[in-house]
């Protein structure tokens, strides 16, 4: 299994999983012409697409695909009503012959039915977990988000991590902010910017490195949740309290529209 990045729009990615024999399945369309080009450079076929949620720039482009390639949609069974043709629920594995197994893990926070895919050492993750952050949180609440990111986090250091956007340089200079003693953090934005000044992508990453200088995994590190108690004003705070804290604080950071707090659906 082979994967290949395809950038479309501003900043997103589509993942192109290319097989043994001349077959390929694409991640997260959110656009169609960018990837039937790359497909046709590569002389390969289209057999599957897969989706992780449900906005628009992870899955606008599926019409024009299945226009050329008319397969079957995988995704999320809490979204099936954008595009999908074969929703998957919590734990559902299926097989793409000649391409891998794919395991589908629910990992709301973002969306409420967001899913990962989990295959062979690779985790297409969309919008949930970010090289050096994680995605807002638009339909779900604080305690599902950290819920999904923890599970995340249990898959093995070496596990491969392709997230949707090329947000990399601007999560690290938030991290440095939130952690300016993390070395490793220093080192990683002296790759990454490296990296994207060769015009290459800053992802994928690896768990391991996630696990180093993603503050959206390390709220439990003393010295990062000292950090955001601070920035709180707060002498005290549950995970799920303190993984909100430090996703507001990187809102402010960022200069965005702070997002209501959405309480747990069970």
């Amino acid at each position: 299994m082979r994967i290949h990045a395809i950038p479309v729009l501003s900043d997103n990615y589509v993942w192109l999983i290319e097989g043994d024999q001349g077959q390929c399945a694409v991640v997260d369309p959110g656009e169609a012409a960018p990837v039937l080009a790359e497909i046709e450079r590569r002389n390969l076929t289209l057999m599957a697409i897969l989706l992780t949620h449900h906005h628009v720039d992870h899955c606008q482009g599926v019409a024009g695909l299945r226009a050329r390639f008319p397969v079957p949609v995988f995704g999320p069974a809490l979204e099936a009503k954008t595009w999908v043709t074969h929703p998957l629920a919590n734990l559902e594995s299926f097989d793409l012959p000649q391409i891998g197994r794919f395991q589908a893990w629910h990992t709301p926070g973002h969306t409420l039915g967001h899913i990962s895919l989990i295959s062979d050492g690779a985790a297409f993750v969309g919008d949930t977990l970010f090289s050096a952050g994680c995605g807002r949180l638009f339909e779900g609440s604080p305690e599902q988000m950290l819920a999904s990111l923890d599970r995340l986090s249990s898959l093995p250091g070496d596990t491969m991590i392709y997230c949707g956007h090329e947000y990399t340089a601007d999560s690290l200079r938030f991290a440095h902010f939130a952690e300016p003693n993390n070395e490793s953090i220093v080192q990683r934005i002296r790759a990454v910017n490296e990296a994207r000044a060769a015009g290459l992508p800053s992802v994928p990453t690896s768990m391991s490195m996630e696990e180093q200088t993603n503050p959206f995994l390390r709220i439990r590190e003393p010295s990062l949740r000292a950090a955001i108690l601070k920035h709180a004003g707060s002498g005290s705070l549950s995970d799920a309290d303190a993984f909100w804290a430090l996703r507001c604080w990187k809102d402010e950071f960022d200069d965005l529209p702070l997002l209501p707090r959405y309480v747990q659906n069970d």
